[in-house]
């Protein structure tokens, strides 16, 4: 094992033995983590009935995590307790490739995220201006998102563990209005509805994208590995709980909403739910959901910042980022990154959703490339390092997986407006 007596395997526990002081992260809260980083419930996935019916929406959330989710999540939990440092893909790539593409892998992902996280504020206030039309526009509305960016902010800064707890709070009240609404559907259920299926009538372009937007990103939880509670035990077991409670969260709703109300697929936009449960239950639980749905935003906001910001603390932590950005507030937390990610959040909320999409879509398509490439790359370059756990496949037919997985997201990415289109 002397080989492996290089940076890319030197302990980060001996480098800053006040990481083990630290309050982990345990496996609870983990899971409702990256249940936010990937999912945050059912909202967003109503267009796959209106791209394809019934019957192929099911499917679709059934295979797809199959095919997409499950290798992605395999990944993370080999290399995540391969490399139990915080940073993730980053420390991946800069492991396999060298500190040229991990910086590279660093700040696309970095952007990335943070262009993501300025979407919730935004989405949070859409769901208020029904009610609150002040904060549809203007200044009302900009000191709202600032309000919002910096009271989240503030949970970050108080510590991981808080905001791990406050996602298992949000999960809990944003899962249990879909539980509810499923028990009240029962007398109306219908099966036969679930096999509805029209092959001549599929957008299969809307169909795919949603799949894809709604069972992406579960690589996002390997940057804060570091804060884990025994994470080469902790944190394959919360990515395999979150995968069956992202796929059931999806598919529990989407049989309730089709097999007891008659569809019509046109309806099924964004916020449809609310409508099926006016229809089931009354105006009760539509309140209920579309609390679930704007309290789901800022589950996504705070999981997501928690990403970003330790990722930079990861990458500094290698040297890749001046040191300042390796200093922790004396809650633990990484003062500089969580700063960052904040103005980054601050800078972009002013973009439109479509050019929000673009920049994304984009940017994480080519960093899950570099990452598949380093994953590969690993198995090769260093086939006897320690891995506590291992994708059971070996490594060609690891390999062989990998290149279906990559010419999906090749196909993906050309079917995708890319940055202006």
């Amino acid at each position: 094992m002397g080989e492996f007596a290089c940076p890319q395997f030197q302990s980060l526990g001996e480098r800053y033995p006040v990481l083990e002081k630290l309050q982990k992260v345990s496996i609870v809260p983990l899971v409702f983590l990256i249940f936010y980083e990937v999912s945050g419930g059912p909202f967003g996935i109503e267009d796959s009935v209106k791209a394809a019916g019934p019957l192929l929406a099911i499917l679709g959330f059934l295979v797809f995590p199959v095919i997409w989710s499950i290798p992605e999540a395999l990944i993370t939990a080999e290399l995540g307790t391969m490399f139990p440092e915080n940073g993730g893909y980053v420390v991946w790539v800069f492991s396999a490739l060298g500190p040229f593409w991990g910086f590279q892998q660093g700040w696309m992902k970095w952007l990335s995220g943070v262009i993501d996280n300025a979407l919730y504020p935004v989405l949070f206030l859409d769901y208020l201006k029904s009610g609150i039309p002040q904060v549809g526009g203007g200044l009302p509305r900009a000191s709202a998102v600032l309000g919002l960016t910096v009271v989240l902010t503030y949970m970050n800064y108080r510590g991981l563990t808080i905001v791990g707890w406050l996602a298992v709070l949000l999960g809990v009240f944003s899962i249990l209005p879909f539980v509810v609404m499923g028990l009240v559907s029962m007398p109306e259920l219908r099966p036969s509805r679930w096999l509805e299926v029209d092959l001549h009538n599929v957008d299969w372009n809307l169909y795919l994208n949603t799949l894809f937007w709604n069972l992406n990103y579960w690589d996002s939880v390997s940057t804060l590995a570091g804060e884990v509670d025994d994470p080469a035990k902790t944190l394959p077991r919360a990515l395999f709980y979150a995968v069956i409670l992202v796929v059931v969260g999806y598919l529990y709703p989407l049989l309730t909403g089709t097999g007891a109300i008659p569809v019509d697929r046109e309806s099924w936009t964004d916020g449809y739910f609310s409508h099926i449960a006016t229809t089931l239950g009354g105006v009760w639980l539509t309140w209920w959901v579309q609390g679930a749905s704007a309290l789901s935003n800022m589950g996504m906001f705070v999981a997501e910042m928690s990403s970003d910001s330790y990722q930079l603390l990861g990458m500094a932590e290698r040297g890749m980022l001046p040191e300042f950005f390796s200093r922790r507030s004396r809650f633990g937390t990484p003062l500089t990154g969580i700063l960052f990610s904040a103005s980054g959040v601050l800078l972009l909320s002013w973009l439109s959703f479509q050019e929000i999409v673009a920049a994304e879509n984009f940017l994480y398509c080519f960093g899950m490339l570099i990452e598949f490439f380093a994953f590969v790359r690993l198995r090769m370059k260093y086939p006897t390092a320690s891995r506590p756990y291992k994708v059971p496949l070996g490594t060609v037919g690891s390999i062989l997986m990998y290149i279906a997985h990559v010419l999906r997201l090749f196909s993906w990415m050309a079917s995708r407006p890319i940055l202006g289109d």
